[in-house]
C-alpha cells in the first residue's frame, strides 16, 4: 500500500522511493554545499582583495558566484519538495549543467583564442565540446526518464 491509501505497482513504488532515498538526498546536500561553499569562497576572495580587480576578473568572479548560488538554490529546491518530482529535478539539474557547460566552453575558448596558441585554443574548445556533449546527453536521458515516469503515473491513474 502506498501513502495514498491504495496499492501501487512495484515499478512506481520503486521509482518514487528512488526519488526520496537517503542516497539521493545526500547527493543533493553535497551539491548544495559545494555550490554554496564555492560561492562563499569566491565572495570572500573578491571582497578581501586589497586593490580593485580588473573588470574582466570581476565579471568572472560574479559569474562563478552566480553558478555556485544556482547549484545551491537547485539543491535547496529539491530537498524542500515533499511530493514526488517524477524526475523533474533531473531535468532541471541537467539544464543547469548544460547552460554552465556551454558558457564555460564559449568563454574558455574565446579566452584561449585571445591569449593562447592555436593548439591551446583547440584543446580548450575540444574539452568544452566534450563537456557540452556530456551535459546534453544527461539532459536527453533526464527527459526520457521523466517521460517514462509520467507515462507510468498516467497509466496507473487510468487503471
Amino acid at each position: 500500500m502506498s501513502e495514498y491509501g491504495r496499492a501501487v505497482p512495484e515499478d512506481l513504488e520503486r521509482a518514487l522511493a528512488a526519488e526520496v532515498s537517503l542516497r539521493s538526498r545526500m547527493r543533493h546536500v553535497a551539491v548544495g554545499l559545494a555550490g554554496a561553499s564555492g560561492a562563499a569562497v569566491l565572495t570572500v576572495l573578491w571582497v578581501t582583495e586589497p586593490h580593485p580587480l580588473p573588470a574582466g576578473t570581476q565579471a568572472a568572479f560574479a559569474v562563478l558566484i552566480a553558478v555556485g548560488l544556482a547549484w545551491a538554490a537547485f539543491a535547496g529546491w529539491v530537498l524542500s519538495r515533499r511530493r514526488p518530482l517524477f524526475a523533474r529535478d533531473r531535468v532541471l539539474g541537467a539544464r543547469l549543467a548544460l547552460a554552465v557547460s556551454v558558457g564555460t566552453c564559449v568563454a574558455g575558448t574565446a579566452l584561449a583564442a585571445a591569449r593562447g596558441t592555436t593548439a591551446e585554443t583547440l584543446a580548450t574548445a575540444l574539452t568544452g565540446g566534450v563537456l557540452v556533449m556530456a551535459a546534453g546527453l544527461l539532459l536527453a536521458r533526464a527527459h526520457a526518464r521523466r517521460r517514462a515516469l509520467l507515462r507510468l503515473r498516467d497509466t496507473l491513474r487510468d487503471a
